[in-house]
């Protein structure tokens, strides 16, 4: 047998891969500069295939002291909303051609950005000017990225950094000659957990996890001057207050798990002035391995411990009041606190919760609100809170089922407050808020933006987008929201960012970034609605090749992408989400590269999942399934665009287990493409996707979800791709890997695809060519 190579896609596929990304846009808190970053859209292999350690949930680059896979970005541009000019930026002495930019970090006042540049042996700290595009490097390449931010700003002129310990040595070797077997146990405890991967394993694991995460901490000045803060720990996070007088620090400690993430290790929570002395410590969290696997579970003790951004130095938190179980049945859920400065008082409480809380966003000392939501009810209420006076009874501005996006709150919009932290912007008369929606409606999906009366709750529409474009408020730059920028598109015209203002009918653009793709400008998209055989409303999108005419053409190969979604309300399930006047360009691993080989593309249709009232929605997972794609596949037939001997179905992650479900209860697809998917659910006996029960609770539910189950039934072709290093949780390879040995021994048509190095998501460009080779070939060969 030859060795496998990587293969390209064919044309214009593979040329198509090579084009750039538009760039990524972020606005200064200050609402002076945009700054334009470039970022590649894969990977090359080689760098995939850099050293790692895998190491309590995630992986480490053990030369940089940073995660094995991140962001970064390579070139970095300014630009000047007022003039709309480009404020050019030299990185003096990076010591790279492209430079590998990341942790971007604004000043207080919005007048300087922090960020890393990754070298080959570490991080190092730079700032740049924003008016003037001045640059320079603050540190050697000596910031600890292994876990959390490395760096925050504590003033204008300081920074608070983590650091590699000077004198740490080399890192832990391992005995090749163990000491002992490997004992776990569990004294009568329940531990659930869900699946997870890149776990602790070994005493060594421990020894690694403690070298590379402890950091130093530090401050930084402008003008490269360190002074230590504290010595060297294992520290998630360091966040300064507004004012800078204090910095809140949260560190992990032992006892370690094998079984679950760090973010579930022992937690301590301290309160440390600007120097590092120790204030207060407010908690001390202890390893979180017991917690339900319902949704709403929560760690008992303080959590969400966070500054208040209208204030200069006031902590809030939640605690708990059902022990952090929602199958525990009490009257309020959460209890929100708060402290001042200098935190030797009793905390204050601001508000108890129904459900669990969500989060809070404040206004002014008068002013804020508060979200919570419970999962099994789906319910979200917003309330308006007194933060000065807890004795005014909060009012309720929304209560709404977190599936019903035609009501949706909306966002408020925010400002740079005084202590240099986004609050929320108050209309000029100090009684209202602005809000910014999404828009999805019966109509499509129009954003648009209101003003809120916090005391009539009256809504007044300010402004919303129309027909042909797609088009969202980014942010508001005026209290009267007047004037206001945009980021707009359609099915033509690239997203592209616009100021607006109330007395020009043209908005100002402010970039002109082009068609990456213009090989793909004919591509027809159209959104599709059709009803379920119980009555329940469904849509899709339908995606059509450049030139396509069905009258001259006549019906085409299709491919189905799908990924189901679980309800509880039949009527939410029905709900148009998808907006169709966005521009439409494949990137990476897209299905939509399809459409250059003549077929046509049927994304997202909807498959809800409904469980109402007592019921749960997988207890009758699979007939939903068949009926919502049944409904699917008559409505194409019955176009004309597609026939039913001509039709697969494909899938990633959910979607993948999905398809192959698909495969084996029904005979509507001659051909299915299953992407890093997870196919037998005992081997997630703790819940997964939607689900909350354990296996032992809803044995049936599970073995009849399982595909593994059915693979008897599987008589399409099949083709399987997986990530050989997939870390998320439940879909790792193994699920793959048995079900293909389980499909060959029953003699099925069936090829599986392991790519060296990939997550759950395929990054390389190696890679991602060929998946697309491997998606274009199985189609052609079984489908075309």
């Amino acid at each position: 047998m030859t060795e496998p190579i990587w293969q390209s896609p064919p044309a214009p596929i593979n040329e198509i891969l090579n084009a750039l990304a538009p760039p990524t846009v972020l606005l200064s808190p200050n609402q002076k500069y945009f700054v334009e970053l470039e970022q590649p859209l894969m990977s090359d292999i080689t760098e995939m295939a850099e050293p790692e350690i895998s190491l309590a949930g995630f992986l480490l680059n053990p030369k940089t002291n940073a995660p094995a896979r991140y962001n970064k970005y390579h070139s970095l541009k300014i630009r000047d909303i007022n003039s709309n000019t480009i404020i050019s930026v030299n990185l003096l002495n990076s010591g790279e051609k492209d430079c590998k930019i990341s942790y971007l970090k604004w000043s207080p006042n919005g007048e300087q950005l922090a960020f890393t540049l990754t070298q080959t042996n570490g991080l190092e700290l730079w700032i740049v000017e924003l008016a003037t595009g001045v640059s320079k490097r603050l540190t050697e390449p000596i910031l600890n990225a292994a876990y959390g931010i490395p760096h925050r700003w504590l003033t204008n002129d300081t920074l608070i950094c983590k650091f590699i310990p000077e004198k740490r040595g080399e890192p832990p070797v391992k005995s090749s000659i163990p000491t002992g077997p490997i004992i776990e146990e569990n004294l009568g405890r329940k531990t659930p957990s869900r699946t997870y991967t890149n776990l602790l394993e070994t005493t060594h694991d421990e020894a690694l996890f403690e070298y590379y995460l402890s950091s130093s901490l530090e401050k930084v000045t402008l003008d490269g001057q360190r002074t230590p803060l504290i010595p060297p720990c294992l520290i998630d996070e360091a966040r300064p207050s507004p004012d800078g007088n204090y910095i809140l620090l949260m560190t992990l400690h032992r006892p370690f798990s094998y079984q679950l993430p760090a973010s579930y290790f022992p937690k301590r929570t301290q309160v440390l002035d600007a120097n590092g002395k120790i204030i207060r410590e407010l908690e001390d969290l202890p390893l979180a391995d017991n917690l339900s696997i319902k949704f709403d579970a929560v760690r008992t003790g303080k959590r969400r411990v966070f500054w208040r951004c209208d204030r200069p130095s006031t902590i809030y938190w939640v605690e708990a009041l059902d022990e952090g179980n929602p199958s525990n049945q009490v009257a309020k859920r959460d209890t929100f606190f708060q402290m001042d400065a200098p935190f030797s008082a009793e905390p204050l409480m601001l508000w108890q919760s129904e459900y669990r809380f969500q989060h809070v966003a404040w206004a002014r000392e008068d002013v804020a609100l508060v979200w919570e939501k419970w999962f099994d009810s789906r319910r979200q209420r917003i309330w308006l809170l007194n933060p000065k006076n807890p004795e005014i009874t909060p009012k309720l501005l929304c209560d709404r089922s977190t599936e019903d996006k035609y009501n949706e709150f909306g966002a408020p919009m925010t400002v740079l407050g005084q202590y240099g932290r986004d609050v929320i912007r108050l209309t000029p008369e100090g009684d209202g808020i602005y809000l910014n929606h999404r828009g999805a409606s019966p109509q499509g999906v129009y954003p648009f933006l209101d003003k809120f009366n916090l005391e009539t709750q009256e809504k007044q529409r300010l402004w919303q987008c129309q027909d042909p474009y797609f088009e969202g408020v980014v942010d508001i730059l005026d209290d009267q929201a007047e004037v206001f920028l945009t980021r707009r598109q359609s099915q033509a015209e690239p997203p592209n960012y616009f100021l607006k203002t109330d007395n020009t009918l043209t908005p100002r653009p402010l970039t002109d970034y082009q068609d990456p793709v213009p090989q793909l400008a004919g591509i027809q998209k159209e959104l599709i609605q059709y009803q379920r055989a119980d009555g329940v409303g469904l849509s899709a999108t339908l995606y059509l090749p450049p030139g396509y005419d069905v009258k001259r053409d006549g019906a085409l190969p299709m491919l189905f992408w799908v990924y189901p979604e679980e309800f509880k309300d039949r009527e939410f399930a029905g709900q148009v989400t998808t907006a169709t006047n966005t521009f439409s360009r494949p990137l990476r691993d897209s299905v939509l590269f399809l459409l250059t080989q003549g077929y046509a593309v049927l994304s997202g249709p909807s498959i809800p999942i409904v469980g109402e009232g007592e019921a749960e929605p997988n207890d009758s997972y699979v007939e939903q399934l068949i009926a919502g794609t049944q409904a699917a596949v008559d409505y194409v037939v019955g176009l004309g665009i597609a026939d039913r001997d001509r039709i697969g179905i494909g899938g990633h992650s959910y979607g993948a287990f999905t398809t192959v479900n698909l495969l084996a209860h029904t005979d509507l697809f001659k051909v299915g493409i299953a992407r890093s998917g997870a196919y037998n659910r005992t081997l997630t006996p703790f819940g997964f996707q939607g689900e909350q029960r354990n296996y032992w609770e809803a044995i049936d539910t599970y073995n009849n979800m399982s595909p593994f189950t059915h693979l008897a039934k599987v008589k399409a072709p099949l083709l399987l791709i997986h990530g050989e290093k997939d870390s998320n949780p439940g879909t790792y390879p193994l699920q793959t890997e048995r079900l293909y040995e389980a499909l060959k021994g029953l003699g099925a048509t069936v090829r599986w695809v392991v790519l060296p190095y990939e997550d759950h998501g395929y990054r390389s460009r190696e890679a991602v060519g060929h998946v697309l080779w491997e998606m274009v070939n199985w189609c052609d060969r079984y489908l075309k």
